[in-house]
């Protein structure tokens, strides 16, 4: 087979970045565009409060798949950096652990959320009106959780090893089937947001079968049963890099629920809304979201082969990548918030609410934008600690801007929420930034900046302490 990977460690930054990032953009896009087209199709075939239950959903979904998509890209790290060292065997070593974390980690995960659900929704306040359908959607796409790790995980590897056109194609098959399967559950067979979350569900084994089947065929990381077996180290390497990130993502996602919380006792009115505008946000931030994914690709590799200018020619091309996004898609919400909602809201009054949030995060959405970058960035060198601090600091200040001014300001304070989150995230993740490369520039070596030591028996490269 015709080989896809990309090697960031040698050639020009900007020619790989974007080889690499238009694949990646447009996976990214489809994920966002059958989202957005369940939304769409929830809306218009099933009405507002069924929008309003799979909204709802969100930022419980976004707790635990957040985690294993965390988690996922933190292993993903260091594939990438052992790919960008040379080190065959320690790359193969560590992909075989990657799969049999893999797995404890689906079963885990998917039996905490089904049981934790019912539990969940009633704390998040979630209207009567729309309880029973956010319970159907949850435990069919809980319960399913495991197709999604497993995109999650194959898709990470893949990244790491500079791939980023199998995701696309496997995107784009399991985007045509889950929207085509969307209609046929909902506008023929007459199911309702059950057949949203089924639909996702075998979208999401036709992605994971796709990705799977290409990673059979890489030769560098053919694996043996020999591979399989490893010692603590490999295990503890892959979990100290991938826990911080995936904590970071729950952690970000328990404030996502907080703001949930305060919306859905107000009624369902603010619910609907606060669907949509996240539907709209998490499309808008979808391009600077991908130059972050960019970002740690090319930064493990290059940070993995002790290329380190290299990591900051490839941080102005990737916040330039964000600056440009920022523009466009910020200005749409600045300027035509209306028409947006009305795409997926019928009521006027969930209408009026999201033009209220949304030309705020437009003109805000800057910080988020070249968050993503430098976070990125920091998670790429092997540092994830600080970046969950992040995640800390993100989750306090939406709980204490929503608690504060929601009922002073209404629906606005969830737009205030969001914007302090990113400002306060993007000030921590920038110093982080600053701090884990400057050195590795200057040439200084000490154990708390410059935490790399070569392995000169095994060739290899350990990662000692974390940022």
């Amino acid at each position: 087979m015709k080989s896809r990977e990309i090697d960031f460690t040698k050639g020009n930054p900007t020619n790989l970045i974007l080889s690499f990032y238009w694949p990646l953009l447009m996976t990214s896009m489809l994920q966002q565009f059958y989202n957005f087209a369940d939304s769409w199709i929830v809306g218009k075939g099933l009405g507002d409060n069924a929008l309003a239950a799979v909204g709802n959903m969100g930022s419980l979904f976004f707790l635990i798949v957040g985690f294993s998509f965390g988690i996922a890209n933190g292993f993903g790290v260091m594939i990438a950096q052992s790919f960008g060292a040379k080190n065959t065997d320690e790359l193969r070593h560590r992909l075989a652990a990657v799969i049999q974390l893999g797995v404890i980690i689906s079963v885990i995960l998917s039996v905490f959320s089904v049981l934790f659900l019912p539990k969940a929704l009633v704390l998040m306040k979630t209207d009567e009106i729309i309880l029973a359908d956010s319970l159907r959607y949850g435990r069919i796409v809980f319960g399913g959780l495991a197709t999604g790790i497993c995109y999650n995980i194959s898709g990470a590897v893949l990244r790491a090893l500079g791939d980023s056109k199998t995701p696309l194609k496997a995107i784009i098959i399991s985007s045509i089937l889950n929207v085509a399967l969307n209609w046929v559950f909902i506008f023929e067979m007459g199911m309702g947001v059950e057949g949203v979350a089924i639909a996702t569900i075998i979208a999401q084994i036709i992605s994971s079968l796709f990705c799977l089947n290409r990673l059979r065929h890489i030769e560098v990381i053919a694996l043996g049963k020999e591979h399989f077996i490893n010692d603590h180290s490999v295990y503890s390497t892959l979990l100290k890099n991938g826990l911080p990130m995936a904590f970071m993502n729950s952690i970000t996602a328990v404030g996502c629920m907080v703001v949930q919380y305060f919306v859905n006792s107000y009624g369902v009115v603010y619910t609907a809304a606060y669907s949509a505008c996240s539907r709209y946000l998490n499309l808008f931030m979808n391009p600077a979201s991908t130059a972050g994914n960019a970002m740690s690709a090319y930064t493990s590799q290059n940070y993995g082969a002790g290329q380190f200018k290299r990591i900051r020619e490839g941080l102005f091309v990737c916040i330039s990548i964000s600056i440009v996004s920022y523009i466009i898609l910020g200005s749409l919400m600045i300027f035509i918030p209306g028409k947006l909602a009305g795409v997926l809201l019928s009521g006027s009054e969930q209408i009026r609410l999201a033009c209220e949030f949304m030309p705020r995060c437009g003109i805000m959405m800057i910080f988020v934008n070249i968050l993503f970058v430098v976070r990125n960035g920091v998670q790429g060198m092997g540092k994830p600690m600080l970046p969950m601090a992040s995640g800390i600091l993100e989750l306090f200040l939406r709980v204490i801007v929503i608690s504060t001014l929601m009922g002073r300001l209404g629906f606005r304070a969830t737009a205030y929420a969001e914007i302090s989150a990113w400002i306060g995230a993007f000030l921590v993740n920038a110093y982080a930034f600053h701090i884990a490369l400057s050195p590795l520039l200057s040439g200084a070596k000490n154990e708390r900046t410059d935490t790399r030591l070569f392995d000169h028996k095994k060739g290899g490269t350990k990662v000692h302490g974390t940022l």
